[in-house]
């Protein structure tokens, strides 16, 4: 490996460590160099390539192993799916977030524990308080991640862990956008309510209501895009 050029960091390390294993420098079943000697070698930060190693374990080539390192799992390519996922619409995004929201919502009220319900009162008053574009995206985005945590399905807090900075950035062009409405506190507020209430149902039909509303908004948009 090489140090990476000057464009987008953690891409630029994605495309390195994809490279060692593609080409068979890491073979399958073989454990990588640790994050602090790959940033020395590749020239970037560390969380650059934590990113870079987040990425690529949630698409199933490297998988990390709490104490013992990282391993290689699998030779295959993703690149092309992660890049789709990068160019992915606002409308695109949502319309996912939709589905994992919902099904999150209905398990954390049927699975959530004490520490969880204390952990989303934090999380959503952090959220509350957000007020520039950036750090409200960030603060949306681990609130919408926290109920996922609290659905205790490994799968599910997976594929949102993986999904959430298409998440952050999403809202934090919602916020600078006056189009479309952002679902505020209250609405928030009620998914929290029917999860601590322990109510499947209206957790889920809490969490659509956050997220609906948006959609019809973009589609409203793209259709309107769509006839000029």
């Amino acid at each position: 490996m090489s140090p990476v050029p000057g464009r987008s960091t953690v891409d630029a390390v994605l495309d390195q460590l994809q490279a060692q294993v593609s080409d068979g420098s890491w073979a399958v079943g073989e454990r990588i160099p640790a994050e602090l000697d790959l940033a020395a070698q590749l020239g970037v930060s560390r969380p650059a390539v934590r990113e870079a190693i987040r990425a690529l374990s949630h698409v199933g080539v490297l998988e990390v192993r709490r104490g013992d390192g990282t391993y290689v799992r699998s030779s295959a390519d993703p690149r092309p799916l992660l890049r789709r996922v990068s160019r992915a619409s606002a409308r695109d995004v949502f319309e996912v977030q939709l589905a994992y929201d919902v099904q999150a919502a209905r398990l954390a009220a049927r699975r959530r524990t004490d520490a969880d319900l204390a952990r989303l009162e934090e999380l959503l008053r952090a959220r509350d308080e957000a007020t520039e574009p950036d750090a409200f995206g960030a603060a949306d985005a681990r609130f919408h991640l926290g109920v996922a945590e609290a659905s205790g399905n490994p799968v599910l807090i997976e594929a949102m862990r993986y999904f959430i900075d298409r998440v952050h950035e999403s809202m934090r062009t919602i916020r600078l956008d006056r189009e479309v409405p952002e679902a505020g506190p209250a609405r928030h507020r009620a998914v929290l309510d029917a999860i601590a209430a322990g109510d499947p149902e209206a957790a889920a039909a809490a969490a659509a209501a956050v997220v609906e509303p948006i959609l019809a908004v973009l589609e409203s948009l793209l259709g309107r895009e769509e006839a000029r």
